[in-house]
């Protein structure tokens, strides 16, 4: 597979193609045809990202740090909310920026990126790091939310800087301790306890293995990306587990013909074993849904 195949093919299933989204089911439809994206791109992360996707191009797409003064960001802002909200898409953090999971995808990423105890505070997971303030937020959404954040900043006193609350929120966020469920532009976002707001989902990331999780989302990152390196998929999932692990889990799914090598141009590309990549005739359509070990854990 050269270069310039592998561009095209994730071009097409990246929606780059001059064909954007423009609705809530195109876009509910795009998150769970590539199971993963951010909403924005960033320099480290390589996956579709749905700004690129709304616009149908990813000719000098609009960075998080600049979104808000970017129109060309006013309909993926618009689409996020309700994708949240009507659960089509469950929110997490990667790197520092959002990332949106289909719910079949959600519950691998949540075993391996939460400490599995979604009714204990984060000091669960980092005895001792936890700020007060964290606590007190996170005790506040278990009783109280579904909550605005001017509804926390009020009830945890009116004297809390934004600055602090956002910090909490954003620590309690990456734990996969809380999310973002809804979003109005005057009141801000509204928070929930995770666990109350994806039950289902987070009770089935609780008693998924690391090993189950890590392979199943590697897999699923391949199909995302149609190819990688092995570089390439030990640094995305570096933020979860180790290097070694991820190059150890890799090299048993190769043993057992799930993954396949694809030489290319000036590198060796590992792609799904049923992903059809190496046909020129086959390109990769937008009803695929999921890798192998994703269906197959779901169809028994």
């Amino acid at each position: 597979m050269t270069e310039l195949e592998l561009q095209h093919l994730r071009r097409d299933k990246w929606r780059l193609d001059g064909e954007p989204i423009r609705t809530l089911d195109e876009a509910h439809e795009f998150v769970d045809s590539v199971g993963m994206c951010l909403v924005y791109p960033t320099r480290q992360t390589l996956l579709p990202t749905l700004v690129g996707a709304t616009l149908g191009n990813d000719q000098n797409l609009p960075v998080r740090k600049i979104a808000f003064d970017d129109p060309r960001a006013k309909r993926v802002e618009e689409i996020v909310p309700k994708l949240v909200r009507n659960k089509f898409a469950l929110e997490a953090q990667l790197h520092g920026d959002s990332l949106l999971l289909s719910p079949s995808v959600f519950p691998y990423f949540y075993a391996l990126a939460s400490d599995r105890k979604p009714k204990q505070s984060i000091r669960s997971r980092v005895r001792g790091e936890a700020s007060p303030l964290t606590e007190h937020v996170f005790a506040k959404l278990d009783a109280d939310g579904p909550l605005s954040r001017a509804q926390l900043q009020t009830q945890l006193g009116g004297a809390l800087s934004e600055a602090a609350l956002d910090r909490a929120l954003h620590e309690l966020s990456a734990a996969l301790k809380i999310t973002r469920v809804d979003h109005d532009p005057a009141a801000g976002d509204t928070w929930n306890v995770y666990y109350r707001w994806a039950p289902e989902a987070v009770n089935e990331g609780v008693q998924i293995s690391d090993a189950e999780a890590l392979s199943a989302l590697i897999s699923k990152y391949l199909d995302c990306t149609v190819a990688a390196t092995q570089e390439e998929i030990e640094a995305f999932f570096s933020g979860f587990t180790s290097r070694s692990r991820v190059a150890e889990v890799v090299k048993a799914l190769l043993a057992a013909r799930e993954f396949s090598y694809t030489p290319s141009e000036s590198r060796t590309l590992i792609t799904v074993a049923n992903s059809n990549v190496r046909s020129e005739a086959l390109p990769v359509g937008r009803e695929q849904r999921g890798s192998r070990l994703l269906s197959r854990r779901r169809n028994g």
